[in-house]
């Protein structure tokens, strides 16, 4: 992964940001719409700089949330309305389109 601008770690803040409640995106989604070339730029920005953002809101492409997150995540997303089925959130139901 080469060096990640502030440019792209602001536009990937502001897409984390405007994911509004009971919906979900996956980091490939919010690489898409940011313009980015990996998935794993969005989770190394959202590690490093998303503490006030509804990060719980971002999961993997399989629908699961990452596994040292997944009972806070889903914990969080029950409360918005979005419920997983064996531990995982049924993306075709609940994703948000950028």
């Amino acid at each position: 992964m080469g060096a990640v601008t502030e440019e792209q770690v602001e536009t990937v803040r502001a897409l984390v940001a405007s994911i509004p409640p009971g919906r979900v995106a996956t980091y490939g989604d919010v690489a898409e719409a940011a313009g980015l070339s990996s998935p794993r730029i969005v989770g190394w920005i959202m590690r490093t700089d998303s503490a006030d953002l509804p990060w719980h809101r971002v999961i993997r492409a399989s629908g699961r949330p990452a596994p040292h997150l997944t009972t806070r995540q889903l914990e969080l997303l029950r409360a918005e309305g979005v419920l997983a089925e064996d531990g995982r959130i049924r993306l075709d139901e609940v994703r948000h389109r950028f």
